[in-house]
């Protein structure tokens, strides 16, 4: 469905992709893995054709470099990890804007308003379908951006943190609601980084870390004590249930951060004064 070779991306100058090379397949949820600045939000971003970049994108043996815009928002939808709305629009509304690559801005159909309906209702948010869009919570948000996506029907959708802020319950809804859509032949590309989510949810996995992809496969081969502590600079606890893989950080690697020796190692800790005393 989605292909890319030797995908290398700059940006002001500075290398940030090196020859990365995945592919998307219909049916499967893949997790996106990696600490911050590995390059997962460049990657998404790139995929979904918002960047320049040297190497071949290839969509259902297209081109992607040669679509139009209008055709590319028809094949992939992208849900970026900033959330800022700033105009009050109703909640519906926003989700309404799913279906403009496929009716502009004229009237929806029938068919249109039940997709919207049904985008609201998988992400929780038909109850607030008349709120003004920037009154709502950021998590409230995140879900109506998520709907927004999701009423696109496109056979690609890239989810960059979307449950980033997200309380457990309503991000296990998302979760599940990307594996329906999986369900529905559809690709989709999710970063995460709370690791027990993506080996509960995600069929296939890829972690990146700066600026390449350093292991892929399923999640009970990738999630290994020995991958997290070289990648996540982390240990954890890992276990099995009769869900699948538990992941329980429990400490920073040795040769993890500089956090850890600052933690550990600071002659100095800051002491906050005790307010209504003299220090």
């Amino acid at each position: 469905m989605l292909t890319a070779r030797n995908l290398s991306v700059s940006l002001s100058g500075r290398p940030i992709l090196h020859d990365v090379a995945l592919s998307l397949q219909p049916g499967e949820v893949v997790g996106l893995l990696g600490p911050n600045g590995a390059g997962k939000s460049t990657l998404m971003r790139t995929l979904s054709g918002l960047l320049p970049f040297s190497g071949t994108i290839d969509l259902d043996g297209q081109n992607l470099a040669a679509i139009s815009d209008r055709a590319r928002a028809r094949e992939i939808a992208f849900l970026p990890q900033a959330r800022a709305i700033a105009w009050p629009l109703s909640v519906e509304n926003v989700v309404r804007l799913g279906r403009t690559p496929w009716r502009g801005l004229g009237a929806l159909s029938q068919n249109d308003l039940a997709v919207v309906t049904d985008a609201m209702e998988a992400m929780d948010v038909a109850a607030l379908a008349d709120r003004p869009v920037t009154e709502l919570s950021g998590g409230e948000q995140a879900r109506v951006l998520a709907a927004r996506a999701m009423a696109q029907t496109t056979p690609i959708l890239l989810a960059d943190e979307p449950v980033s802020g997200l309380d457990p319950a309503h991000q296990m809804t998302m979760m599940a609601a990307f594996r329906r859509l999986a369900g529905e032949r559809r690709a989709l590309l999710v970063s995460l980084h709370d690791l027990t989510l993506a080996a509960r949810w995600c069929d296939r996995l890829i972690v990146m870390a700066e600026g390449r992809i350093v292991a892929e496969g399923k999640p009970a081969d990738i999630m290994t004590g020995e991958r997290l502590r070289e990648v996540f600079g982390i240990t954890a606890h890992i276990a099995h249930d009769e869900c699948g893989l538990i992941f329980a950080p429990t400490g920073l690697a040795k040769h993890g951060s500089a956090l850890k020796e600052s933690v550990e190692e600071d002659p100095h800790p800051v002491s906050l004064p005790t307010r209504g005393r003299e220090t």
